[in-house]
């Protein structure tokens, strides 16, 4: 009986030290791949930020999807080498903050899902911008200054109550190789 339990004790033993090796050898998040440079502060209007930058070697990439923002952190505009931003699917209303104008290398931006009413007229500062998704928030009216867009590639406005004549406008003022998405 005695042999038994200490056999057991054994095999307990020798297999809690091999679970703890192997937990051990996890392996660490290969360099570059996320780069936690924006903090993240739970609960707090004034700083509620990402924990997640992505960057790759073709570009570089804020994500701050599904995050719960109200609006985007003031340190995202003083990151001008940015190429991508993604706000999409959290609470922003109102409009983005007219700092946006900084982000002057911008391809991609992504605005869907929130419940912004209006867009900052300087987003037509964004000359190299080629996507942009302001898909499913509450946009009533649209700044002309989006026909200044001249590598728009991609504008989606499905899901909003923006004014026609305002597209109308605007449209007449990008290339004719835009794709716009409306419902």
């Amino acid at each position: 009986m005695i042999k038994t339990i200490s056999i057991i004790a054994l095999v307990l033993a020798l297999f809690m030290t091999v679970s703890v090796k192997q937990d051990s050898q996890t392996p660490e998040p290969k360099e570059n791949s996320v780069v936690s440079d924006i903090s993240k502060t739970p609960n707090s209007p004034e700083t509620t930020e990402t924990n997640e930058t992505t960057e790759t070697s073709n570009s570089k990439t804020i994500d701050l999807s599904n995050q719960g923002l109200k609006q985007i952190p003031s340190s995202v505009f003083n990151k001008t080498d940015t190429e991508k931003l993604d706000v999409s699917n959290n609470m922003l209303d109102g409009a983005i903050q007219a700092e946006i104008r900084h982000l002057s290398n911008l391809k991609i931006l992504d605005a869907s899902n929130n419940n912004m009413t209006g867009v900052p007229a300087e987003i037509g500062q964004l000359q190299t911008l080629e996507v942009l998704n302001l898909s499913n928030n509450q946009l009533t009216g649209l700044p002309y200054e989006l026909g200044n867009l001249k590598n728009l590639k991609t504008l989606n406005l499905s899901g909003n109550q923006y004014s026609t004549q305002d597209l109308g406008i605007i449209s007449n003022n990008l290339p004719s190789t835009v794709n716009i998405i409306v419902d």
